[in-house]
């Protein structure tokens, strides 16, 4: 019983996670995020907007206000979506992109803008792949899969 309210958890939270990822760069960055994002295709922010009504899929089958059921696999195919669309930016982005938007002046601790940006986009398709995780682990929770 508990898997069925921790794995839509889990997916609210890395699709949370994911939104909140996104936006880094504009915190970390002097002004020219757009650029980095512009750099690879397709946008991110396509897996960011697929994130958002992720978050909404998975509230529902947690709340069962859709039938669990159908919000496991709908959040696993949203999951899959997000998934892919941001590890295919994160290959596409040429590297050299965010060391053009870095400096060595550093953030917090040996964190510099260099280090957050040159990692951001792999970190950020890793917290991707939990979406899907997390849709498979409802469904079997559920005993769906």
């Amino acid at each position: 019983m508990e898997s069925r309210r921790l794995a839509p958890t889990l997916g609210i939270v890395a699709s949370l996670v994911v939104v909140g990822l996104l936006l880094v760069p504009y915190a970390v960055v002097d002004g020219d995020a757009g650029s980095y994002y512009g750099a690879g295709t397709p946008s991110p922010w396509v897996g960011g907007l697929l994130a958002l009504v992720a978050v909404v899929v998975f509230a529902a089958g947690r709340e069962e206000r859709t039938a669990p059921e159908t919000a496991a696999g709908v959040g696993l195919g949203l999951g899959l979506a997000v998934t892919a669309v941001l590890a295919l930016w994160a290959v596409t982005v040429p590297g050299e992109v965010p060391l053009q938007l870095t400096t060595a002046e550093p953030i917090v601790g040996p964190l510099t803008t260099g280090v957050i940006i040159e990692y951001h986009r792999w970190l950020l398709a890793v917290a991707a792949a939990l979406l899907p995780a997390a849709g498979v682990w409802y469904g079997r929770a559920l005993r769906v899969f």
